[in-house]
């Protein structure tokens, strides 16, 4: 019962506060864009990215859909339900399962997003690791499709220590 409940709040309840809290924290930061060109000049041609960034840097990545067209590939998990229904207010679309695990459908979501116009967001490392060693599958899936790999980051000059222990 207990589990049923947590579960059901984790899913329903959070997401909406989640996004919230996220646009809070996006409008008390200032954002300098650095060596940028490169990718507005591929979207500038509608070509169409493989973006990736570290599954430890995934907080402020909802803010990098510039274009307005992009989707994310996220684990079947509960806890990627939990990032897929956070994302969703953000206008990003998903595709559920996993590189690592060759998951022809997610293969085939992805081949058929990137040919469909949307950038798809990979993060190479994976939840499980190891931290910031690229795996094999964003090369692979580069080379099959012939779309180019972007990688992004954010990072802060600033924080603020708001609890002791936990930055921001």
């Amino acid at each position: 019962m207990f589990k049923t409940i947590k579960y059901f709040i984790l899913l329903n309840i959070l997401p909406p506060f989640i996004y919230i809290l996220l646009r809070l924290l996006r409008a008390s930061v200032k954002i300098e864009h650095i060596h940028h060109e490169p990718v507005q000049d591929l979207w500038s041609r509608n070509i169409n990215t493989i973006v990736c960034f570290w599954h430890g840097r995934l907080l402020m990545m909802p803010f990098a859909n510039i274009r307005g067209k992009a989707k994310v590939l996220i684990s079947r998990h509960r806890d990627g339900e939990f990032i897929a229904r956070i994302i969703k207010f953000f206008s990003i679309g998903t595709i559920r399962g996993s590189y690592r695990k060759k998951s022809i459908s997610s293969i085939r979501g992805i081949i058929n997003d990137l040919q469909q116009g949307f950038d798809v967001a990979i993060t190479p490392d994976g939840p499980k690791g190891p931290k910031y060693k690229v795996k094999n599958g964003i090369i692979e899936l580069a080379r099959l499709t012939q779309y180019p790999i972007i990688p992004i980051s954010y990072s802060a000059s600033k924080k603020k220590l708001f609890v002791p222990g936990i930055t921001l």
